[in-house]
């Protein structure tokens, strides 16, 4: 598979996102689940036929443009085809002396927006640390950890140890870059209304503005026609997050508000199919299975270190 993914890489983005159109619709058709999933959530958010169609095709390049995004080689002629819309926005808030929280809901291609942001301004502004989750396949997590590592751009996984080191960087006036619609483990978020239904919301993109002050803004990657590259967008939030005072829940309101908004500037380029509205059974049963990954891979580690000692020094 890895070979596979070198091989992709190479392709030019137009052939990618061609295929991308094909896997998008076969998904589609040939998994009941996954479509399911789809048309339940493009209902509740009152998506059109002829939009959630296009949604289709566009699930299928955000998969497919992954190699090239990935796997890219770094250096001055590697650089990403990108426009900028309301990059200054970037510019003025670090230009306060403060961090910086970018949030991007499942919209566009969201692994373009801090690769984009590390090579437009980490050397000239800040670095950026992005939150993700460890892939859950074994033979894609090397490349999961290691290839969205770019220069001036670092990537921290979901856990306690992440968000510290997130805290860290805004507080040195570093930028953060993390996805508030993605649904956080057991015990990490709260119920807020999402297109008018309960949906498990993280409290964590919150709580870095509120503690360190850091400035947030949206942004996110609109995917170009004929794989012409993609345009970054970036905007400010309407409604301010709400102080440390204010509850949980009306943090995540106005955060899930923002993106709504969002989203609704371009419907067809968000994800339908994420399991955004995972039931409460279902996010213990979650969390409950990487506990127990995670504690097998240590009990694996624990052995296979004892394994190597020998027996002279066991005694």
């Amino acid at each position: 598979m890895l070979t596979l993914f070198k091989f992709l890489s190479r392709c030019p983005l137009w052939i990618l996102h061609g295929m991308g159109w094909v896997v998008g619709w076969v998904s589609y058709l040939f998994s009941a689940s996954y479509r399911k999933r789809f048309r339940a959530n493009v209902a509740q958010a009152g998506v059109s036929s002829s939009t959630s169609q296009a949604a289709v095709a566009h699930a299928g390049r955000m998969l497919m443009e992954l190699p090239y995004l990935w796997m890219r080689p770094t250096g001055p002629g590697a650089q990403l085809p990108l426009l900028w819309e309301g990059q200054g926005l970037i510019e003025a808030a670090h230009a306060q002396g403060k961090g910086v929280v970018l949030m991007t809901p499942h919209m566009g291609c969201f692994e373009v927006t801090a690769q984009g942001y590390a090579q437009r301004f980490a050397q000239a502004l800040a670095p950026i640390t992005v939150l993700y989750r460890p892939a859950r396949k074994a033979w894609l997590r090397p490349l999961v950890d290691t290839s969205r590592e770019r220069p001036g751009l670092f990537a921290v996984p979901a856990n306690l140890s992440g968000v510290r080191l997130m805290i860290r960087a805004l507080r040195r006036g570093e930028t953060v870059g993390l996805l508030p619609d993605q649904v956080p483990p057991s015990g990490m978020g709260v119920w807020a209304p999402f297109f008018g239904k309960p949906a498990y919301t993280m409290t964590l993109a919150a709580r870095l503005v509120q503690q360190t002050g850091a400035v947030p803004l949206l942004i996110w990657g609109e995917r170009l026609p004929w794989g012409r590259g993609y345009t970054i967008r970036v905007s400010a939030f309407i409604e301010p997050i709400p102080p440390p005072t204010a509850t949980s829940e009306q943090a995540a309101d106005v955060i899930n508000r923002a993106m709504e908004r969002l989203i609704q500037q371009c419907p067809q380029q968000y994800l339908w199919s994420y399991d955004r509205y995972k039931t409460a059974p279902a996010i213990a049963a979650e969390a409950a299975a990487e506990t127990a990954a995670e504690t097998a891979a240590e009990n694996a580690a624990e052995t296979a270190a004892e394994s190597s000692v020998p027996a002279a020094d066991k005694g």
